[in-house]
């Protein structure tokens, strides 16, 4: 991978913020600007680090120093030739843009990126990733499936569904409820320890318990949807530790037809490179 030198990344950035504005930014649309961002970290290319404000860009990734520097420096640590970044999906709620990523990324992982944009530059970045692994419970990958989005005249409908199943089935409040939001003919389950189907679901998250080792979600921080795509982003306990939990669901005839996810522990704030917390939107 041929990064550009930091101050290069910097400059360009810095010329891109202070010569564009909203209306002619580019003529591109944020969702596209997203796509390019994140492909930026496998091919090098300088352009789309301009779609960053250079003035005024808060970093969320806990493992990431705060601004576009911090950015720069990230890109100047990654093994040259290593880095792959597959965007599978993409979907955009009022200033929100969420990207679904198949990375290697030190590593092989499955990555979910918020981007908030502000006058058409991003100023804000959220993300939570995961480890890939080679086999699955559901014989089905991390990100595959559908793309499209659709039903975009049910996106607040959809939203609302996600929230009151998180109140009841995720934190508790009426968990018999869960088939009036999940289907109970099709769940398709991309979770890798999971198999599929409201049976697949339950059998997991009783082995968690009797091994003494409950999945809890504690609150939800925000939920973000498209026509049939809603992410919800949580914290909570799993395996024993303070987590992140990204969950993507897709919504079909009033129903939770599959989901994706990825889980990632919560480093404490006194070890983190910057101090703007995990959540915060």
């Amino acid at each position: 991978m041929k990064i550009k030198g930091l101050f290069v990344i910097l400059f360009i950035a810095v010329l891109f913020a202070c010569t564009s504005t909203k209306g002619e930014n580019f003529m591109k649309s944020e969702k596209e600007m997203t796509v390019e961002l994140l492909k930026a970290i496998e091919t090098g290319a300088a352009e789309p680090v301009g779609y960053i404000n250079a003035e005024n860009y808060k970093q969320h990734n806990q493992a990431v120093a705060d601004g576009l520097a911090g950015f720069g420096a990230l890109l100047q640590q990654i093994p040259e030739g290593s880095a792959k970044v597959n965007t599978a999906r993409v979907f955009q709620d009022g200033d929100y843009v969420v990207a679904h990523t198949d990375y290697n990324f030190f590593g092989p992982k499955i990555g979910f990126d918020i981007f908030r944009f502000e006058n058409g530059l991003i100023v804000e970045h959220w993300d939570n990733l995961q480890e890939k692994v080679a086999e699955t419970a559901s014989g089905r990958s991390q990100i595959d499936g559908p793309t499209e989005v659709k039903d975009l005249d049910k996106t607040v409908e959809n939203k609302n569904l996600i929230i009151n199943m998180l109140n009841d089935v995720f934190m508790g409040a009426a968990p018999e409820k869960i088939t009036e939001y999940i289907s109970v003919d099709k769940y398709d389950q991309h979770n890798p320890g999971v198999k599929d189907g409201l049976a697949g679901l339950g059998e997991a998250l009783q082995s968690l318990a009797d091994a003494g080792m409950p999945m809890v979600y504690e609150k939800n921080h925000i939920v973000l949807g498209e026509g049939n795509f809603v992410l919800a982003v949580s914290e909570g306990i799993f395996l024993g530790e303070k987590v992140s939990f990204y969950d993507l669901f897709r919504v079909e005839n009033g129903k939770v037809v599959e989901h994706w996810d990825t889980i990632e522990k919560i480093i404490p704030e006194s070890e983190a490179m910057n101090s703007n917390g995990k959540f915060n939107f």
